[in-house]
């Protein structure tokens, strides 16, 4: 089986913490039925996620999130082949966007449509680079 990683970013809507916890609790439970690794970085105004897997397990879940009310506005930012998974253990890592992330007027100004692949696979990687938090 080849490995795939998608990212894709998406705005919410009606983001609360209880929306938050109801995404997470699906995500982890789905993702860990479907062989799916990867983390959602979330604040009010952007979810960025990076999904890896295979194409077809990927595939499905990436159009059950485009038929997701939850979110708006789904752009893809990448799908590309890759030999490791950068969340191997985490069938959904959550972490709030951070300050060496977009700021939320970098976001309304299109820093999203404007990111390449590569912008975009920084993020998580440094991400994964950290210890998990204590609270998590």
């Amino acid at each position: 089986m080849s490995l795939v990683q998608l990212i894709y970013a998406s705005r919410p809507f009606g983001f609360d913490q209880a929306m938050l916890n109801g995404i997470l609790s699906q995500s982890r439970r789905c993702n860990s039925r479907d062989g799916i690794t990867g983390a959602l970085i979330c604040r009010a105004d952007v979810y960025m996620q990076l999904l890896e897997g295979s194409a077809a397990a990927l595939d499905a879940t990436y159009a059950r999130i485009l038929r997701d009310d939850r979110h708006l506005e789904i752009r893809r930012l990448s799908y590309h082949t890759v030999p490791d998974r950068l969340f191997p253990s985490w069938a959904m890592r959550d972490d709030p966007a951070r300050s060496w992330m977009w700021s939320q007027a970098e976001v309304a100004n299109g820093a999203i449509d404007q990111a390449t692949h590569l912008q975009a696979l920084r993020i998580f990687e440094r991400l994964a680079a950290e210890p998990e938090r204590e609270d998590a």
